[in-house]
Protein backbone atom coordinates (compact mmCIF):
# COMPACT_ATOMS: atom_id res chain seq x y z
CA UNK A 1 0.00 0.00 0.00
CA UNK A 2 2.64 2.50 0.90
CA UNK A 3 5.11 1.86 -2.44
CA UNK A 4 1.64 2.80 -4.26
CA UNK A 5 1.04 5.95 -2.38
CA UNK A 6 4.39 7.12 -3.08
CA UNK A 7 3.97 6.36 -6.78
CA UNK A 8 0.74 8.23 -6.94
CA UNK A 9 2.22 10.98 -5.14
CA UNK A 10 5.34 11.39 -7.17
CA UNK A 11 2.87 11.30 -10.32
CA UNK A 12 0.81 14.07 -8.86
CA UNK A 13 4.22 16.20 -8.15
CA UNK A 14 5.66 15.05 -12.01
CA UNK A 15 4.05 18.80 -13.52
CA UNK A 16 6.05 20.52 -10.63
CA UNK A 17 9.50 18.71 -11.58
CA UNK A 18 9.16 18.35 -15.13
CA UNK A 19 12.31 19.64 -16.70
CA UNK A 20 10.75 22.55 -18.09
CA UNK A 21 9.76 23.44 -14.32
CA UNK A 22 12.92 22.20 -12.52
CA UNK A 23 16.27 21.63 -14.93
CA UNK A 24 19.90 22.62 -15.23
CA UNK A 25 18.86 26.36 -15.25
CA UNK A 26 16.75 26.53 -12.21
CA UNK A 27 19.52 24.56 -10.14
CA UNK A 28 22.31 27.62 -11.84
CA UNK A 29 19.87 30.32 -10.71
CA UNK A 30 18.88 28.91 -7.24
CA UNK A 31 22.88 28.57 -6.66
CA UNK A 32 23.60 32.15 -7.92
CA UNK A 33 20.72 33.07 -6.20
CA UNK A 34 22.14 31.62 -2.45
CA UNK A 35 25.53 33.02 -3.07
CA UNK A 36 24.07 36.46 -3.29
CA UNK A 37 21.87 35.84 0.41
CA UNK A 38 25.56 34.63 1.16
CA UNK A 39 26.80 37.95 0.36
CA UNK A 40 23.96 39.86 2.06
CA UNK A 41 24.29 37.84 5.46
CA UNK A 42 27.94 38.94 5.45
CA UNK A 43 27.21 42.34 4.99
CA UNK A 44 24.91 42.39 7.70
CA UNK A 45 27.05 40.68 10.34
CA UNK A 46 29.32 43.22 9.61
CA UNK A 47 27.46 45.64 9.65
CA UNK A 48 26.00 44.84 13.59
CA UNK A 49 29.72 45.66 14.66
CA UNK A 50 30.60 48.79 12.73
CA UNK A 51 26.98 51.00 12.41
CA UNK A 52 24.59 51.59 15.64
CA UNK A 53 20.90 51.29 14.82
CA UNK A 54 19.69 54.91 13.80
CA UNK A 55 16.77 56.86 15.83
CA UNK A 56 14.84 56.48 12.52
CA UNK A 57 15.58 52.81 12.18
CA UNK A 58 14.65 52.38 15.51
CA UNK A 59 11.66 54.61 15.00
CA UNK A 60 10.48 52.54 11.84
CA UNK A 61 10.70 49.54 13.77
CA UNK A 62 8.45 50.44 16.50
CA UNK A 63 5.90 52.61 14.92
CA UNK A 64 5.34 49.43 13.12
CA UNK A 65 5.82 46.84 16.15
CA UNK A 66 3.23 49.32 17.98
CA UNK A 67 0.52 48.83 15.09
CA UNK A 68 1.02 45.26 14.94
CA UNK A 69 0.09 45.60 19.05
CA UNK A 70 -2.73 47.45 18.17
CA UNK A 71 -1.48 50.75 19.94
CA UNK A 72 -1.62 52.76 16.44
CA UNK A 73 -1.42 53.12 13.11
CA UNK A 74 2.06 53.66 11.61
CA UNK A 75 3.04 57.49 10.35
CA UNK A 76 -0.32 58.72 11.45
CA UNK A 77 -0.64 61.05 14.22
CA UNK A 78 -3.87 61.13 14.71
CA UNK A 79 -3.98 57.10 15.43
CA UNK A 80 -0.68 57.67 18.00
CA UNK A 81 1.16 55.00 19.14
CA UNK A 82 0.72 54.77 23.15
CA UNK A 83 3.42 52.01 24.07
CA UNK A 84 6.74 53.43 25.40
CA UNK A 85 9.47 54.11 23.38
CA UNK A 86 13.41 53.54 23.27
CA UNK A 87 14.63 54.71 20.39
CA UNK A 88 16.23 58.18 19.65
CA UNK A 89 14.10 58.60 16.90
CA UNK A 90 10.27 60.17 17.41
CA UNK A 91 7.31 61.14 14.92
CA UNK A 92 8.24 64.82 15.54
CA UNK A 93 11.83 64.41 14.31
CA UNK A 94 11.12 61.88 12.02
CA UNK A 95 8.49 64.19 9.76
CA UNK A 96 7.43 66.88 12.28
CA UNK A 97 4.55 64.96 14.28
CA UNK A 98 2.62 64.91 10.73
CA UNK A 99 0.93 62.01 8.49
CA UNK A 100 4.16 60.00 6.91
CA UNK A 101 4.07 61.99 3.39
CA UNK A 102 6.35 59.26 1.88
CA UNK A 103 5.22 56.04 3.03
CA UNK A 104 2.27 54.10 3.86
CA UNK A 105 1.64 51.76 7.40
CA UNK A 106 2.53 48.94 4.96
CA UNK A 107 6.07 50.23 4.86
CA UNK A 108 6.50 49.91 8.80
CA UNK A 109 4.67 46.82 8.97
CA UNK A 110 6.82 44.89 6.86
CA UNK A 111 9.96 46.23 8.46
CA UNK A 112 8.87 45.13 11.95
CA UNK A 113 6.54 42.20 11.08
CA UNK A 114 9.65 39.44 11.55
CA UNK A 115 10.58 41.09 15.21
CA UNK A 116 6.72 39.98 16.26
CA UNK A 117 8.91 36.57 16.88
CA UNK A 118 11.54 38.23 19.68
CA UNK A 119 9.82 37.62 22.96
CA UNK A 120 11.49 40.59 24.74
CA UNK A 121 11.61 44.22 24.57
CA UNK A 122 13.98 45.55 21.78
CA UNK A 123 17.34 47.18 23.04
CA UNK A 124 20.08 49.18 20.68
CA UNK A 125 22.99 47.73 22.49
CA UNK A 126 21.42 43.83 21.32
CA UNK A 127 20.47 44.21 17.66
CA UNK A 128 23.46 41.27 16.62
CA UNK A 129 20.67 38.99 18.34
CA UNK A 130 17.37 40.98 16.84
CA UNK A 131 18.67 42.79 13.86
CA UNK A 132 18.41 39.37 12.21
CA UNK A 133 15.00 39.52 11.89
CA UNK A 134 15.06 42.60 10.92
CA UNK A 135 16.71 42.15 8.15
CA UNK A 136 15.10 39.34 7.50
CA UNK A 137 12.54 41.41 4.95
CA UNK A 138 15.67 42.42 2.83
CA UNK A 139 16.83 39.34 2.88
CA UNK A 140 13.38 37.94 1.32
CA UNK A 141 12.82 40.61 -0.95
CA UNK A 142 15.75 40.68 -2.63
CA UNK A 143 16.09 36.95 -3.09
CA UNK A 144 11.98 37.65 -4.65
CA UNK A 145 13.49 40.08 -6.97
CA UNK A 146 16.47 38.56 -8.09
CA UNK A 147 14.15 34.94 -8.85
CA UNK A 148 11.66 36.96 -10.78
CA UNK A 149 14.08 39.08 -12.33
CA UNK A 150 15.87 35.81 -14.06
CA UNK A 151 12.34 34.60 -14.33
CA UNK A 152 11.88 37.48 -17.16
CA UNK A 153 14.62 37.58 -18.38
CA UNK A 154 14.66 33.95 -18.86
CA UNK A 155 11.30 33.91 -20.61
CA UNK A 156 12.32 37.46 -23.02
CA UNK A 157 15.90 36.22 -24.06
CA UNK A 158 16.83 32.56 -23.35
CA UNK A 159 18.72 30.85 -20.73
CA UNK A 160 21.77 33.38 -21.62
CA UNK A 161 19.79 36.40 -20.90
CA UNK A 162 18.67 35.39 -17.57
CA UNK A 163 22.13 33.95 -16.50
CA UNK A 164 23.03 37.31 -17.40
CA UNK A 165 20.79 39.54 -16.00
CA UNK A 166 21.03 37.24 -12.68
CA UNK A 167 24.75 37.86 -12.59
CA UNK A 168 24.72 41.65 -12.97
CA UNK A 169 22.27 41.54 -10.08
CA UNK A 170 23.60 39.12 -7.26
CA UNK A 171 27.17 40.83 -7.52
CA UNK A 172 25.49 44.38 -7.26
CA UNK A 173 26.87 46.15 -4.41
CA UNK A 174 24.39 48.25 -4.66
CA UNK A 175 21.73 45.23 -4.55
CA UNK A 176 23.47 44.03 -1.42
CA UNK A 177 23.88 46.97 0.56
CA UNK A 178 20.30 48.00 0.30
CA UNK A 179 19.24 44.34 0.98
CA UNK A 180 21.27 44.14 3.96
CA UNK A 181 20.53 47.55 5.26
CA UNK A 182 23.81 48.85 5.19
CA UNK A 183 23.61 52.71 5.22
CA UNK A 184 19.86 52.43 3.71
CA UNK A 185 16.38 52.06 4.03
CA UNK A 186 14.61 49.37 2.77
CA UNK A 187 14.00 50.08 -0.88
CA UNK A 188 13.46 46.54 -2.01
CA UNK A 189 10.06 45.90 -1.29
CA UNK A 190 9.50 48.61 -3.13
CA UNK A 191 11.60 47.71 -6.22
CA UNK A 192 9.66 44.52 -6.33
CA UNK A 193 7.14 45.66 -5.88
CA UNK A 194 7.51 48.22 -9.15
CA UNK A 195 9.40 45.19 -11.06
CA UNK A 196 6.17 43.10 -10.34
CA UNK A 197 3.64 45.56 -11.55
CA UNK A 198 5.47 46.26 -15.21
CA UNK A 199 5.76 42.93 -15.75
CA UNK A 200 2.69 41.27 -14.37
CA UNK A 201 0.44 43.90 -16.75
CA UNK A 202 2.59 42.78 -19.91
CA UNK A 203 2.11 38.90 -18.91
CA UNK A 204 -1.95 39.67 -18.40
CA UNK A 205 -1.84 41.87 -21.94
CA UNK A 206 -0.55 38.53 -23.33
CA UNK A 207 -3.50 37.18 -22.17
CA UNK A 208 -6.27 39.05 -23.61
CA UNK A 209 -6.40 37.27 -26.89
CA UNK A 210 -7.41 33.68 -25.34
CA UNK A 211 -10.40 32.69 -26.88
CA UNK A 212 -12.17 32.45 -22.55
CA UNK A 213 -13.72 35.11 -20.48
CA UNK A 214 -10.92 37.39 -19.77
CA UNK A 215 -11.38 38.95 -16.12
CA UNK A 216 -12.56 36.07 -14.89
CA UNK A 217 -9.83 33.89 -15.80
CA UNK A 218 -7.47 36.41 -15.30
CA UNK A 219 -8.31 36.65 -11.13
CA UNK A 220 -5.12 35.51 -9.91
CA UNK A 221 -2.66 37.66 -12.50
CA UNK A 222 -5.49 40.55 -11.22
CA UNK A 223 -4.64 39.65 -7.34
CA UNK A 224 -0.79 39.54 -8.33
CA UNK A 225 -0.96 42.62 -10.23
CA UNK A 226 -2.89 44.40 -7.31
CA UNK A 227 -0.39 42.95 -4.88
CA UNK A 228 2.27 44.68 -7.17
CA UNK A 229 0.60 47.73 -6.82
CA UNK A 230 0.14 48.10 -3.23
CA UNK A 231 3.55 46.86 -1.76
CA UNK A 232 5.18 49.40 -4.63
CA UNK A 233 3.06 52.39 -3.56
CA UNK A 234 2.89 51.56 -0.01
CA UNK A 235 6.68 51.24 0.48
CA UNK A 236 7.02 54.78 -1.49
CA UNK A 237 3.81 56.78 -2.22
CA UNK A 238 5.90 58.42 -5.62
CA UNK A 239 5.83 55.05 -7.25
CA UNK A 240 2.44 55.63 -8.07
CA UNK A 241 3.77 56.49 -11.51
CA UNK A 242 3.74 52.63 -12.32
CA UNK A 243 -0.03 52.56 -12.10
CA UNK A 244 -0.50 54.89 -15.84
CA UNK A 245 2.97 52.98 -17.36
CA UNK A 246 1.10 49.67 -16.33
CA UNK A 247 -2.06 50.54 -18.18
CA UNK A 248 0.00 52.23 -21.30
CA UNK A 249 1.86 48.99 -21.89
CA UNK A 250 -1.40 46.88 -21.30
CA UNK A 251 -3.30 49.07 -23.75
CA UNK A 252 0.26 49.12 -26.35
CA UNK A 253 -0.37 45.22 -26.30
CA UNK A 254 -3.97 44.84 -26.64
CA UNK A 255 -5.41 47.41 -28.75
CA UNK A 256 -8.18 45.16 -29.75
CA UNK A 257 -9.26 44.23 -26.45
CA UNK A 258 -8.71 47.68 -24.27
CA UNK A 259 -11.45 47.64 -22.74
CA UNK A 260 -10.90 44.09 -20.79
CA UNK A 261 -7.07 45.79 -20.11
CA UNK A 262 -8.77 48.71 -17.99
CA UNK A 263 -11.17 46.13 -16.81
CA UNK A 264 -8.17 44.02 -15.59
CA UNK A 265 -6.27 47.33 -14.29
CA UNK A 266 -9.01 49.03 -12.35
CA UNK A 267 -9.84 45.27 -10.67
CA UNK A 268 -6.35 45.29 -10.04
CA UNK A 269 -6.54 48.93 -8.94
CA UNK A 270 -9.47 48.00 -6.47
CA UNK A 271 -7.31 45.38 -4.93
CA UNK A 272 -4.37 47.88 -4.35
CA UNK A 273 -6.69 50.25 -2.64
CA UNK A 274 -8.67 47.52 -0.19
CA UNK A 275 -4.72 46.11 0.80
CA UNK A 276 -3.88 49.65 1.50
CA UNK A 277 -6.76 50.50 3.32
CA UNK A 278 -6.12 47.08 5.08
CA UNK A 279 -2.38 48.74 5.96
CA UNK A 280 -4.10 51.25 8.18
CA UNK A 281 -5.98 48.89 10.17
CA UNK A 282 -9.58 49.88 8.24
CA UNK A 283 -9.37 52.88 9.83
CA UNK A 284 -11.35 55.91 7.26
CA UNK A 285 -9.68 58.50 8.81
CA UNK A 286 -6.35 58.14 9.13
CA UNK A 287 -6.71 56.45 5.18
CA UNK A 288 -8.06 59.37 4.00
CA UNK A 289 -6.17 61.80 5.69
CA UNK A 290 -2.83 59.39 4.80
CA UNK A 291 -3.86 59.60 1.22
CA UNK A 292 -4.05 63.31 1.15
CA UNK A 293 -0.94 63.97 2.75
CA UNK A 294 0.89 61.56 0.90
CA UNK A 295 3.50 63.60 -1.61
CA UNK A 296 3.03 61.73 -4.67
CA UNK A 297 5.25 64.08 -7.33
CA UNK A 298 6.95 66.94 -6.31
CA UNK A 299 9.66 67.97 -9.02
CA UNK A 300 12.34 70.38 -9.26
CA UNK A 301 12.92 71.58 -12.56
CA UNK A 302 15.70 73.58 -11.68
CA UNK A 303 17.53 70.06 -10.99
CA UNK A 304 17.88 69.52 -14.94
CA UNK A 305 19.81 72.60 -15.47
CA UNK A 306 22.58 71.28 -12.92
CA UNK A 307 25.22 69.32 -13.74
CA UNK A 308 26.34 68.28 -10.20
CA UNK A 309 22.50 66.24 -10.52
CA UNK A 310 23.96 64.21 -13.38
CA UNK A 311 27.30 63.32 -12.41
CA UNK A 312 25.72 62.41 -9.03
CA UNK A 313 23.04 60.27 -10.72
CA UNK A 314 25.60 58.59 -12.96
CA UNK A 315 28.23 58.15 -10.15
CA UNK A 316 25.32 56.25 -8.35
CA UNK A 317 24.83 53.78 -11.11
CA UNK A 318 28.20 53.08 -11.22
CA UNK A 319 28.22 52.09 -7.45
CA UNK A 320 25.50 50.31 -7.36
CA UNK A 321 27.06 48.05 -10.25
CA UNK A 322 30.70 48.87 -11.70
CA UNK A 323 29.89 46.59 -14.74
CA UNK A 324 27.43 48.87 -15.83
CA UNK A 325 30.20 51.32 -16.65
CA UNK A 326 31.16 49.30 -19.51
CA UNK A 327 27.93 47.30 -20.33
CA UNK A 328 25.04 50.25 -20.40
CA UNK A 329 26.87 52.19 -22.74
CA UNK A 330 27.36 49.47 -25.17
CA UNK A 331 24.05 48.42 -25.03
CA UNK A 332 22.65 51.72 -25.48
CA UNK A 333 24.55 52.06 -28.92
CA UNK A 334 24.01 48.55 -30.01
CA UNK A 335 20.20 49.20 -29.37
CA UNK A 336 20.43 52.32 -31.45
CA UNK A 337 22.85 51.33 -33.97
CA UNK A 338 21.58 47.80 -34.51
CA UNK A 339 17.71 47.39 -35.68
CA UNK A 340 17.37 43.92 -34.72
CA UNK A 341 17.50 45.12 -31.37
CA UNK A 342 14.46 47.26 -31.10
CA UNK A 343 11.80 45.49 -29.90
CA UNK A 344 9.03 45.43 -27.67
CA UNK A 345 11.37 43.15 -25.23
CA UNK A 346 13.83 45.76 -25.32
CA UNK A 347 11.64 48.83 -25.53
CA UNK A 348 10.20 48.09 -21.98
CA UNK A 349 12.77 47.90 -19.86
CA UNK A 350 14.84 50.86 -21.36
CA UNK A 351 11.71 53.01 -21.01
CA UNK A 352 11.19 52.11 -17.98
CA UNK A 353 14.58 53.28 -16.70
CA UNK A 354 14.65 56.11 -18.80
CA UNK A 355 11.52 56.97 -16.49
CA UNK A 356 13.02 56.63 -13.35
CA UNK A 357 16.21 58.12 -14.08
CA UNK A 358 14.41 61.25 -15.19
CA UNK A 359 12.22 61.21 -11.78
CA UNK A 360 15.42 60.27 -9.66
CA UNK A 361 16.85 63.79 -11.56
CA UNK A 362 13.62 65.69 -10.89
CA UNK A 363 12.87 64.31 -7.40
CA UNK A 364 16.40 64.66 -6.10
CA UNK A 365 15.08 64.22 -2.38
CA UNK A 366 11.45 62.85 -1.41
CA UNK A 367 9.32 61.82 -2.74
CA UNK A 368 11.83 60.96 -5.42
CA UNK A 369 14.85 59.13 -3.34
CA UNK A 370 14.96 55.56 -4.24
CA UNK A 371 14.26 56.11 -8.28
CA UNK A 372 17.73 55.32 -9.34
CA UNK A 373 17.77 51.92 -7.10
CA UNK A 374 14.42 51.28 -8.81
CA UNK A 375 15.71 51.80 -11.79
CA UNK A 376 18.81 49.32 -11.70
CA UNK A 377 17.20 45.96 -12.52
CA UNK A 378 15.03 47.36 -15.84
CA UNK A 379 18.97 48.49 -16.52
CA UNK A 380 20.00 44.72 -15.80
CA UNK A 381 17.11 43.51 -18.05
CA UNK A 382 17.96 45.42 -20.74
CA UNK A 383 21.60 44.35 -21.11
CA UNK A 384 20.76 41.28 -21.09
CA UNK A 385 18.08 41.56 -23.60
CA UNK A 386 21.05 43.58 -25.78
CA UNK A 387 23.62 40.79 -24.77
CA UNK A 388 21.05 38.14 -25.66
CA UNK A 389 20.56 39.28 -29.68
CA UNK A 390 24.35 39.67 -29.61
CA UNK A 391 24.98 36.24 -28.92
CA UNK A 392 23.06 35.14 -31.37
CA UNK A 393 25.00 36.67 -34.61
CA UNK A 394 28.43 35.20 -35.98
CA UNK A 395 29.91 37.66 -33.18
CA UNK A 396 28.89 35.19 -30.56
CA UNK A 397 32.35 33.80 -29.88
CA UNK A 398 33.46 37.14 -29.05
CA UNK A 399 30.64 38.80 -27.61
CA UNK A 400 30.56 35.36 -25.24
CA UNK A 401 34.07 36.15 -23.68
CA UNK A 402 33.64 39.88 -23.26
CA UNK A 403 30.71 39.30 -21.73
CA UNK A 404 32.00 36.70 -19.33
CA UNK A 405 35.34 38.35 -18.87
CA UNK A 406 33.11 41.08 -17.35
CA UNK A 407 31.23 39.15 -15.58
CA UNK A 408 33.51 37.51 -13.82
CA UNK A 409 35.65 40.58 -13.32
CA UNK A 410 32.61 41.82 -11.43
CA UNK A 411 31.76 38.99 -9.19
CA UNK A 412 35.47 38.70 -7.62
CA UNK A 413 35.80 42.64 -7.01
CA UNK A 414 32.75 42.16 -5.35
CA UNK A 415 33.40 39.09 -3.22
CA UNK A 416 37.11 40.69 -2.35
CA UNK A 417 35.95 43.79 -1.17
CA UNK A 418 33.42 42.54 0.66
CA UNK A 419 36.14 40.18 2.10
CA UNK A 420 37.67 43.69 3.29
CA UNK A 421 35.30 44.69 5.22
CA UNK A 422 35.95 43.56 8.61
CA UNK A 423 34.38 44.06 12.16
CA UNK A 424 34.36 46.84 14.55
Amino acid sequence: MLPDMVKHCLRLMDPFFSRERFGEPQVLAGMLLLIFLAQCVWLADRGFTRVRITGSEMFRIEQGLGQWHRHGIAGAPCCALTGPSNSTGSPESTHGGNYDPYHSPLWYLAASGPLLLWPRQLQPDSIFYWGWLERAPGFISGMLLGASLWYVARRLYGNMGGYVALMLYCFSPGIIRACALWFAEPETGAAWGAFGTIFTAIAVAHTLYAPREVVLWNWRRIVLLGISLALAIGSQFSLAVVVPLALAFMLYLAPTRRGAAVAIWAAACGVAGLLLFASYSFHPRAFVEGMRHANFFSVTWQAFAMRGAYQQLLSQLAQSSPALVIAAPAALVTYLAWPRARYFGNHAPLLVTVVFLFLAIAMPHHPGLGFQFLAVPFLFLFVAGVIADLLETRYRSLVMACVWGLLVAQAIWNVWELARIGRG
